[in-house]
């Protein structure tokens, strides 16, 4: 296993959708990217945040407070969202020091493939929800500035390179 090197806004690669997975073995990009994602303290890493261009992402929303739940998603897909939202901060990898306000649904429905190549469907809230729409973005191209209006995406932006630069 090894600790890959995690691309930061904005290169150009965190703005792309990413492609459908089809029957590649993906065994060591998964235990590769987990390793990663604990290296760097996260509680999720998508694909295209090290570069490959696939819609899969692995997360663990609970190894920071003593249990590893560890869940790695290939091509998933959001059935259902919940109507009422929530506002909370996050923060990202690919942007690091930089926490923004955005607004999800609090809970979600996910269909996706597990690494064995089962197919899965289950509900998500709290979270786990929060994490798995974040890591879905990703996959999608957009990173959490894209959430934001004009105004606080120039001063997030700006924040971000100021300490990066």
């Amino acid at each position: 296993m090894s600790v890959l090197p995690i691309l930061i806004w904005p290169d150009a690669r965190l703005s792309q959708r990413c492609e459908t997975v089809q029957g590649e073995d993906l065994d060591d990009l998964i235990a590769d990217m987990f390793e990663t994602m604990y290296a760097a303290q996260g509680r999720g890493l998508a694909a295209p945040q090290i570069g490959v261009m696939k819609r899969l992402f692995v997360m663990d929303c609970t190894w920071k407070e003593g249990t590893k739940s560890p869940m790695a998603m290939i091509n998933p897909t959001i059935m259902a969202a919940e109507r009422i939202p929530v506002v909370m901060e996050e923060g990202c990898l690919s942007i690091p020091g930089i926490l923004v306000s955005v607004e999800r649904p609090k809970a979600v429905t996910v269909q996706w493939t597990a690494p064995e190549g089962d197919i899965h469907m289950a509900d998500f809230d709290g979270f786990e929800a929060r994490c798995i729409q974040h890591e879905f973005d990703h996959l999608n191209g957009m990173v959490t500035f894209d959430h934001l209006t004009a105004a606080e995406r120039t001063k997030a932006e700006t924040d971000f390179l100021e300490r990066h630069i």
